[in-house]
């Protein structure tokens, strides 16, 4: 092997003490398309905060005069349509600012709701075993033989309708396979030898499980919740789509596609493609994100862990 192929194939090392500058900049020189995927999550991040101030108009008021208006035409209020106006005259631009936000509280709220009840549980399986740990898992099988889209939306037919409602479907759907990834780590990090000793020397089940196991086993848990949320931003977009997400007059990126973008796709392309791009480039984002910290954060790829 080469010099150059050793080069290459070593692990990217953080030195403690490193300016944040400089320590980015090599992140960004190792990880490209780690550096891509912070960028498009700030921006949807900003975005999502600061849309009262991003959108030039209010997303509810509507100008029928400027009903499919082209891009860049001026508002009776003196300020641009950036995108034009959608299909009974409201700003297209600020709908979609607007969407970004609802997506990402809906995508953060799932994502927190699956994360902390899989974690927790793949814990206790994983620390527990025996048949606490098979019952577990049994529901776990018969909960993944159901595709979680479905399962969302039934529980968005039965429960009142409303973002929390969506964010508690999106994230009961997605206990199961954070539940397992951490069940899988658990049983591997409960085998070292730190374990033993902590046990050997009077450490109580808890103290054990969130001062010795938990710590080593947040890697996947921030990985699993960083690729989550896109996972979760689909999955609203899809029940949206279906006349299933957010309530109106809430902006969202599936139901402007389902409302306007299939009546339109040949007149007017562009109420399609907005909302299709903004919700492709969120998503990859957070997917290229969670790639890029499984290659930071993963200890086979540092070398360390924390004892």
């Amino acid at each position: 092997m080469t010099g150059e192929a050793r080069t290459a194939a070593a692990p990217l090392v953080l030195r403690r003490g490193e300016p944040l500058s400089t320590r980015a900049w090599r992140l960004a020189r190792a990880k490209p398309l780690g550096a891509v995927a912070a960028l498009l999550v700030l921006l949807l991040v900003l975005t999502a905060i600061f849309a009262d101030v991003v959108a030039p108009h209010d997303f509810l008021k509507q100008y029928p005069a400027l009903r499919l208006a082209p891009p860049g035409i001026i508002s009776p209020e003196g300020k641009p349509y950036i995108l034009g106006g959608d299909e009974v005259g409201r700003d297209l631009f600020a709908r979609l600012v607007h969407g970004a936000r609802a997506s990402l509280v809906i995508g953060l709220g799932a994502t927190s709701i699956g994360i902390l009840l899989g974690s927790l549980l793949g814990l206790l399986s994983g620390y527990v075993e025996g048949r606490f740990d098979l019952a577990l898992q049994r529901i776990m099988d018969i909960k993944m033989s159901i595709p979680g889209l479905i399962l969302a939306m039934l529980l968005v037919v039965v429960l009142p309708k409303s973002g929390a409602t969506v964010a508690l479907a999106i994230g009961l759907s997605a206990i199961p396979n954070v539940n397992r990834v951490v069940r899988a780590a658990t049983l591997s990090r409960k085998q070292n030898q730190y374990v033993e000793a902590a046990r050997a020397m009077g450490a109580g089940h808890l103290r054990i499980m969130s001062l010795h196991i938990l710590p080593n086993v947040l890697a996947p848990i921030i990985i699993l919740a960083t690729t989550a949320v896109g996972g979760a931003i689909l999955v609203e977009a899809s029940l949206s789509f279906l006349g299933l997400g957010t309530a109106p007059p809430t902006p969202s990126w599936g139901r402007m596609i389902s409302d306007a973008g299939r009546i339109y796709i040949i007149r007017e392309p562009r109420l399609l493609i907005a909302p299709s791009v903004a919700l492709s480039l969120a998503i990859l984002g957070l997917n290229l994100a969670g790639d890029a910290l499984r290659d930071i954060l993963d200890p086979r790829l540092r070398g360390t862990e924390k004892r």
